[in-house]
């Protein structure tokens, strides 16, 4: 039965979920800072650093990031003006476009993805073993509405 009020449990849960995210983020966010980025910057730049040359769809980048077309657009432009990711016209589909990591941006990326990989083993994956992970990574999966939970073990 539903209530408006969260059991003990629950509440510890989801206060513990958003205290560990809010000091991650904050941590990992200033690990980045000296490369003048940031973290919603960065997984963009990661995103398009993994698609090689071919970049990725500007709406695709946008619905990774859960972010409006406008919000990403303008995030976007940050990076383009930066000299850092660079738009073309999609060879696909003429109406749409991809981004594009630019070489200044692939140099960067390099150099930030070292230290967000540092910052995620120091602050996250040092202090879970192996099965701690297994559950957590188990446990997104349980709560990501795209995944389908009722495939059971053989799938």
């Amino acid at each position: 039965m539903a209530t408006d009020r969260l059991g003990d449990l629950e509440q510890e849960a989801w206060e513990g979920f958003l205290r560990a995210h809010e000091r991650l983020w904050r941590a990992m966010e200033a690990g980045l800072a000296p490369l003048n980025v940031s973290m919603a910057e960065y997984s963009v730049l990661s995103l398009l650093y993994s698609a090689g040359p071919e970049g990725r769809r500007m709406s695709y980048l946008a619905q990774r990031r859960l972010m409006s077309s406008g919000g990403f657009t303008r995030l976007a432009d940050r990076l383009e003006s930066r000299g850092l990711i660079e738009r073309r016209r999609s060879p696909v589909d003429g109406r749409a476009f991809d981004a594009v990591l630019t070489t200044d941006g692939r140099a960067l990326m390099r150099k930030a993805r070292r230290r967000h990989h540092s910052d995620l083993r120091e602050l996250f994956f040092d202090r879970l073993d192996d099965d701690d992970l297994r559950r957590l990574a188990d446990i997104w999966a349980r709560l990501d509405p795209t995944v389908d939970t009722d495939r059971g073990d053989d799938a």
